[in-house]
């Protein structure tokens, strides 16, 4: 299962029915979970936590040193869940001291050639396709895509079951359940088909869809947008969760729909 042409610390924690194809190398505080598949010329460096049944496809270089000038060599971690699938050339680096660790959830697609950045937390059942990157510091929530060519600057929160479209720069913070799209990063909708397939109810639906239709549609500026719905809306668990990430936003919530050509 182990071939010879990998180079493997002696001390790297290798769990039972791990493949580890030719090329691959391995340093010393690495853990690597049950039925997971390192492809050749795999990087491996310390810090890496590995889940069970993950595939990591040629090239990709995980728990590299972060790329921050404040990185004075602290003990950190990079984090990937069960079932997590790392395609050709990623890279992710571990974290510094702000957080400490890097973390990619369970059930996780990054295609190849992205880049996630120190001190990130990506949530469970995230698709990140071919070329995202990701700066440092930045936090996702579940079930967000990432269409092709994606740049999220540092600190940035996206809201789960969001979706922002190829090309886009994500400046602002992208709250849940939404579309992002244009330039600069804007409104486009709910995330309606995501929605969807992942079991959410027509009246659900029309919950998301009714709130931010006040809080994006109807030109008014956030702070009363929340007035009206605390006013209007009972307490739901999707309210609040809206509610919550706009009151939260570091950065400030991206702009409201917009109906300019794309």
């Amino acid at each position: 299962m182990i071939q010879p042409l990998a180079y493997i610390h002696p001390e790297a924690k290798i769990a039972k029915n791990v493949v580890i194809e030719p090329f691959v190398t391995i340093y010393k505080d690495v853990v690597i979970g049950e039925g997971t598949w390192i492809g050749s010329n795999v990087t491996i460096m310390d810090g890496a936590r590995i889940g069970k049944n993950c595939k990591i496809y040629p090239g990709a270089v995980i728990s590299g040193e972060p790329q921050d000038l404040k990185f004075d060599g602290e003990i950190t971690t990079a984090e990937i869940g069960d079932n997590t699938t790392i395609r050709e050339c990623v890279t992710i680096n571990r974290g510094t001291k702000d957080r400490y660790r890097t973390v990619i959830g369970k059930n996780c697609l990054i295609q190849a050639y992205s880049h996630v950045a120190h001190d990130c937390e990506v949530g469970d059942n995230c698709v990140f396709s071919n070329n995202s990157t990701l700066a440092g510091h930045i936090t996702v929530g579940d079930y967000v895509v990432l269409a092709g060519m994606v740049a999220v600057h540092q600190f940035v929160k996206i809201g789960s079951h969001a979706f922002v479209t190829g090309g886009s720069l994500v400046r602002k913070d992208i709250p849940p359940f939404v579309k992002a799209a244009r330039e600069p990063i804007s409104y486009a909708g709910i995330n309606s088909v995501g929605l969807r397939r992942r079991g959410f109810s027509e009246e659900q639906i029309a919950e998301i869809q009714n709130l931010y239709r006040i809080l994006f549609v109807q030109n008014r500026n956030l702070a009363k947008a929340i007035e009206i719905i605390e006013a209007e809306y009972q307490a739901t668990e999707i309210r609040d969760e809206i509610l919550d990430f706009i009151r939260n936003s570091g950065r400030g919530i991206m702009k409201g729909f917009n109906n300019r050509a794309m």
